[in-house]
């Protein structure tokens, strides 16, 4: 995900939105499946889907993923169970608004279905009783293929999911320079602090709360503090100011030698791509893990170019998919959810978009298996087995807003 809405915000969302719902009700014809009995099995949901549409809204940014969605997912939902699946690209802090005003209005046969959700986000809107679940229980492919115990799976930003999300695909951050122009890449914050002085005005970050330039900022975190200490740390600003100041100040000597000495950021982690793709800076980062390939075969990146990581590692996530609590076709939205936790549809990700997959590879038969293990994963990119090697855990989600918050405080602009 790459915008996310405050529990405050959303909560003045839910008070004000309440007339942004009026024009979204679906068609009466496509209510066959508003209400899923906890009975209902999974041969009956596809039954009463048959011929439905199953709205997916989320973030509309990726064009390869859209076209994916649009052209590989869509027909095969299509082909084999007769279901529409219909994309509605929206930052998901519109999205919440909406669905917040539809069901404070009352609306029992909502406009959203499957909504492309993790973080912060899902907090809030599961706390506020936005979601419908649990609900992974009763997904086949789910109990077949996913490691139900792993934290990747029962935790979103150490915040128990308690079935209310499936994963959708994993990411983790890494670092992107082209090994042309710059050959010393930085495997760690001290390395990164002369790399940052070497380079003067060709170095910066996405401006927090951009979701890469945070997660940029809390991995600088744990290399300079350790991360041990944040994964049960409360939301309590003056503990998580005390703990993260080093941090901080790091972070303020890197100012002078960065992109426009640090009297400002980049705005967005795509205008920060640009900027690489441009030569206008030396150093790229991503949550994409394997889009460093995608861009050098599309001819946006050098053929140089390549991904690299701390050795201490840097922090991974998994983004997933939710159930609107008065989706109009929770049946249908089910059934599209377990499709693409299908090892087909997974193997088809991981090939076509270069994702992380979600799949347990123990559960998987040597078919399946090989499906995964052919994957050319490109140019430039961390082999997998490295890359998960140094995966490391997200923060508690309520710390990230905080830390997001000190930053603009003790770092930008200093």
């Amino acid at each position: 995900m790459k915008k996310r809405i405050s529990a405050a915000l959303l909560a003045v969302a839910i008070a004000f939105s309440m007339t942004a719902c009026g024009n979204n009700e679906r068609p009466k014809e496509e209510n066959k499946t508003a209400s899923v009995t906890e009975e209902m099995s999974f041969e009956t949901m596809k039954e009463e889907a048959k011929g439905t549409t199953v709205t997916f809204y989320g973030w509309g940014g990726d064009e390869k993923l859209n076209e994916w969605l649009d052209n590989t997912f869509a027909p095969a939902m299509k082909e084999t169970y007769d279901i529409t699946m219909e994309r509605v690209p929206m930052d998901i802090d519109q999205v919440l608004s909406q669905l917040s005003g539809e069901i404070q209005a009352g609306e029992k046969n909502g406009s959203i279905d499957m909504i492309w959700i993790n973080g912060e986000n899902f907090r809030s809107a599961k706390e506020n009783n936005m979601l419908y679940g649990p609900f992974v229980d009763k997904l086949p492919n789910f109990q077949d293929y996913v490691d139900a115990k792993s934290k990747d799976v029962t935790l979103d930003f150490a915040y128990p999911i308690e079935g209310f999300e499936a994963p959708y695909g994993k990411a983790q951050i890494v670092m992107i320079a082209d090994t042309a122009v710059t050959p010393d890449m930085p495997k760690s914050a001290e390395d990164f602090k002369e790399f940052v002085r070497k380079y003067p005005g060709k170095v910066t970050y996405p401006a927090l709360p951009d979701f890469t330039g945070s997660a940029f900022v809390r991995n600088i975190i744990y290399e300079i503090c350790g991360y041990e200490q944040f994964l049960d740390m409360k939301g309590d600003k003056e503990t998580v100011k005390a703990a993260v100041e080093p941090a901080m100040a790091y972070l303020r000597e890197l100012n002078p030698y960065l992109w426009n000495e640090g009297k400002t950021f980049p705005d967005s982690s795509t205008t920060l791509d640009n900027m690489f793709s441009d030569g206008e800076v030396v150093l790229n980062m991503t949550y994409d893990a394997y889009g460093t390939a995608v861009k050098i075969a599309d001819g946006a990146y050098t053929q140089t170019t390549q991904s690299f990581q701390f050795e201490k590692g840097t922090i991974g996530n998994t983004n997933f998919m939710a159930i609107a609590a008065n989706s109009g076709n929770k049946a249908g939205a089910m059934v599209a959810i377990n499709e693409m936790l299908s090892p087909e549809i997974q193997a088809d990700r991981y090939d076509t978009l270069k994702v992380i997959p979600v799949l347990d590879n123990s559960k998987l038969s040597k078919e399946q298996k090989a499906s995964f293990d052919g994957v050319d994963l490109g140019k430039g990119t961390i082999p997998q087995e490295e890359l998960l090697s140094k995966r490391l855990p997200e923060m508690p989600a309520e710390l990230v807003p905080i830390i997001e918050e000190i930053w603009t405080e003790e770092v930008a602009g200093k």
